[in-house]
């Protein structure tokens, strides 16, 4: 006895084939969606001028009390947009694609956040960074062009355990390392680590009026790095007002760019000459630029504002060399009389014989 055989219709065997497949890929979208890791995603944020105003009209630095200028052109201060955090995971799609985008870079969250953190003791701290960064913005740019700011360098903070525990006192006005006086932050804290861990240093302080010698042995803060634990805050005495409002943007990577537009705003003539250029970097009350994160990230972010300059600490040089857009042109500064000499330079035309990442790079040891 025979029986027919019955075969599937290639079209149903094709149709079958179509739904398994789209059943798959709908079950990897879904995981990919619903999968969190703990990583952040670094990409380009936009790039504000220093010079102009902000989206509601305000502009971004205002002197009162003191002869001003108009200007013109351009100096960008730059930005990261970060997506995750500590209260948000980025999901398993999110990090796919921050690997698929060139211009941007997918770390860790340790990497990106401090430990043990919420979303909003990192949004505090932020505010905390960007208010200290344009104190010190106002203070180096008034000062660049010849204007008195008188400043005294505070203890703000005393870490628990710590050598200074028990021994100094917040609003301790710092005056002397031993017996050497101290005009800035950077005296202070140079003052203190230029020794062994383990060394008696003596910090001569300022309490409701009387002077005072304290003696403390230091201990290792990371690194084989000697200090007492504690953090100094410069307290200015302004001669006028310049008010800075950076928007909602938060840490101190702009310090370097604040600081170029209060000096412009207090000089006749633009001092970019109409050039657009863009930067990062901080600066304390020496005029010290320090190093930032995400500089690839915020030269593409300028390079998209229109910028065709752009300013980078020197520190952060290995990380700019191999990342430079098309058409920006980089150039490294330590601090902000470098900094101011070479806007105006770019103003000018003289822009010959700048130094370049390339060649900070190749002459590191």
């Amino acid at each position: 006895m025979t029986y027919p055989v019955h075969t599937v219709p290639r079209s149903e065997r094709i149709a079958r084939w179509i739904l398994a497949v789209s059943f798959f890929l709908l079950a990897v979208v879904v995981a990919g969606m619903l999968i969190k890791v703990p990583y952040a995603v670094e990409k380009p944020g936009p790039a504000t001028n220093t010079l102009g105003t902000l989206s509601d009209g305000t502009e971004l630095v205002v002197v009162k009390g003191a002869k001003h200028y108009p200007t013109d052109g351009a100096l960008y201060f730059t930005t990261v947009r970060v997506l995750g955090g500590p209260d948000r995971h980025i999901t398993g799609w999110e990090w796919v694609m921050g690997h698929l985008d060139k211009t941007s870079r997918v770390l860790p969250e340790s990497e990106v956040f401090p430990p043990d953190t919420s979303a909003k003791e990192i949004e505090q701290m932020n505010a905390a960074q960007m208010q200290g960064s344009q104190k010190n913005s106002i203070a180096v740019g008034m000062r660049s062009t010849g204007v008195k700011v008188p400043q005294v360098n505070l203890v703000a903070s005393i870490g628990k355990g710590y050598p200074a525990a028990g021994k100094l006192k917040l609003e301790d006005e710092i005056v002397a390392v031993d017996g050497t006086k101290t005009s800035t932050v950077a005296d202070v804290v140079d003052g203190i680590s230029d020794r062994k861990v383990g060394d008696e240093v003596t910090v001569e302080v300022r309490r409701k009026g009387a002077e005072r010698d304290v003696t403390m042995t230091t201990t290792d803060l990371g690194g084989g790095r000697a200090g007492i634990g504690i953090g100094v805050e410069a307290k200015y005495d302004y001669p006028f007002e310049v008010r800075i409002d950076a928007g909602d943007v938060g840490g101190p990577s702009a310090g370097m760019m604040f600081a170029l537009a209060v000096r412009d705003r207090l000089t006749p003539g633009a001092m970019t000459g109409g050039k657009q250029i863009a930067g990062t970097g901080t600066i304390d009350d020496s005029g010290e630029v320090g190093p930032i994160g995400g500089i690839a990230q915020k030269m593409v972010g300028a390079h998209e504002s229109g910028a065709t300059w752009f300013l980078a600490p020197k520190s952060n040089c290995n990380d700019v060399v191999g990342h430079v857009p098309d058409g920006l042109q980089v150039v490294p500064v330590d601090d902000f009389s470098q900094a101011s000499t070479t806007v105006e330079s770019i103003a000018k035309g003289k822009t010959a014989g700048f130094p370049t990442c390339q060649d900070v790079v190749k002459a590191a040891p």
